[in-house]
């Protein structure tokens, strides 16, 4: 059997940016990508803290030292500058990498 788990999060970022007339996704430091295991492209839940608001996109490299957190497109709607984010990314796994 395969499993959903959870395979990394940042957690409390705040909104640096938001651009609505994007495709859509979320721009993160690049420097945070890679501190939580992060590819470009990849699949992620965001949360709002604030507002509770959860959706799904997938990320998007910002500069490294940046800071920067950018709701892009559709997603821009959910949120609002400085709004505090989970955000997680998954994998799927066995059962026996699930236990590990």
């Amino acid at each position: 059997m395969l499993r959903v788990i959870c395979k990394s999060k940042i957690q409390q970022p705040k909104i640096t940016d938001l651009k609505l007339y994007y495709e859509g996704s979320i721009g993160i430091d690049t420097e945070l990508m890679k501190a939580a295991d992060i590819l470009p492209g990849e699949r992620l839940q965001v949360v709002n803290l604030y507002t509770g608001a959860r959706f799904e996109t997938y990320a998007i490299e910002e500069p490294a030292g940046s800071g920067t957190i950018s709701l892009k497109g559709a997603a821009a709607r959910l949120g609002e500058i400085g709004d505090k984010l989970l955000i997680i990314s998954y994998a799927i796994v066995s059962d026996e990498e699930a236990k590990r």
